[in-house]
C-alpha cells in the first residue's frame, strides 16, 4: 500500500496517471481520462506530458483584464463607432457616478460634466449615483454650489455608502428627487481637520474649521427639515443611518422598492 500511494502520488504530479501498468484503474477522479495513458513506456511519458502542455494551452481563456469596462458608442453623424469607457458612455445619458474620494480633480470633473450637460438641455434631470466615503469639505461644497447653480434638476441615488461629505452632496439633490437603494448606508459627522505651526496659525485653522461646521449644520437643517440643535447633536460623532433611517431623518425623500427574487 505504501509503494501505491507513493506511485499515484508522483503519477498525479506530472499531470497524468501513467508510472502505473494499469494506469487507469488507479487514476483519481479529479485526472481527465483523456490524459491517462495505460500502455506507459519511457517514450510515451515524455508523449504525455508535451500533449498536456499544448492541449491546456488550446483551453486556455484570456479574461477581461482589470480596468474600467469599454462599450461601443457612435456618436450621432458618424458612420463608425467608437470604444470608449462605460462612464463616458453614461455621461451622454445624463448620469454621473461618484464613486471615490472626494477631491479637487474629481469635484472638477463632476463639475465640469454638470455644466457642460446643463448647457446642452436644462430642461432634463442629470442623475448622480453615489458610493463614496467622503473627502474634502471644500471640494464637495464645490460640486453642491454647482448643483445649486445650474438649472437642471440633480437626482441623487445611494447605491452603497454615502458617508461624510457625500452625505451632505446626497442630501443636496433636488427635493423630492433624493433616492438610496434598501442595503445602502448613510454617515454624518462633523468635519474634521489638522493644523501645525505657529499658534496664530493654529488658531485661524480651527477658527475656520468651526466656521465650516456651523455652515454644514445650517444647510443640514435647511435639506432635511430637522433643527440645527438636532443636527448638531447628530453630527458629534460618526452616525451611521440605514435608508429608513435616512428617510425618517429627512435627507432623502424615497428608498428604492427592489423586486425580491423568484
Amino acid at each position: 500500500m505504501v509503494c501505491v500511494t507513493t506511485l499515484l502520488s508522483v503519477a498525479v504530479g506530472v499531470g497524468a496517471a501513467v508510472l502505473l501498468p494499469n494506469a487507469a484503474a488507479y487514476a483519481p477522479s479529479f485526472v481527465p481520462k483523456k490524459y491517462v495513458v495505460s500502455n506507459w513506456s519511457p517514450s510515451s511519458k515524455l508523449v504525455a506530458s508535451t500533449s498536456t502542455r499544448a492541449s491546456t494551452a488550446r483551453n486556455t481563456v484570456t479574461m477581461m483584464p482589470i480596468g474600467v469596462p469599454k462599450v461601443a458608442y457612435r456618436i450621432p453623424g458618424s458612420q463608425g463607432a467608437d470604444w470608449v469607457d462605460i462612464y463616458n458612455r453614461l455621461y451622454r445619458e445624463r448620469i454621473i457616478f461618484l464613486g471615490q474620494e472626494i477631491d479637487d480633480e474629481i469635484a472638477n470633473q463632476i463639475i465640469g460634466v454638470m455644466l457642460y450637460l446643463d448647457n446642452e438641455d436644462s430642461t432634463k434631470p442629470i442623475y448622480l449615483y453615489i458610493n463614496c466615503p467622503g473627502g474634502s469639505v471644500i471640494a464637495g461644497l464645490a460640486i453642491y454650489d454647482t448643483m445649486m447653480h445650474i438649472k437642471s434638476d440633480v437626482i441623487t441615488i445611494n447605491i452603497g455608502l454615502a458617508a461624510s461629505m457625500a452625505s451632505f452632496i446626497m442630501a443636496a439633490g433636488t427635493r423630492g428627487r433624493r433616492m438610496a437603494l434598501p442595503h445602502s448606508r448613510i454617515m454624518i459627522h462633523q468635519p474634521m481637520g489638522g493644523a501645525q505651526g505657529q499658534a496664530e496659525d493654529i488658531k485661524v485653522e480651527a477658527a475656520q474649521i468651526m466656521r465650516i461646521r456651523d455652515n454644514l449644520v445650517k444647510m443640514y437643517s435647511m435639506m432635511s427639515g430637522q433643527t440645527q440643535a438636532s443636527i448638531t447633536e447628530a453630527l458629534d460623532r460618526d452616525n451611521f443611518m440605514s435608508a429608513e433611517d435616512a428617510l425618517k431623518f429627512g435627507l432623502i425623500d424615497k428608498v428604492i422598492d427592489i423586486k425580491p427574487l423568484g
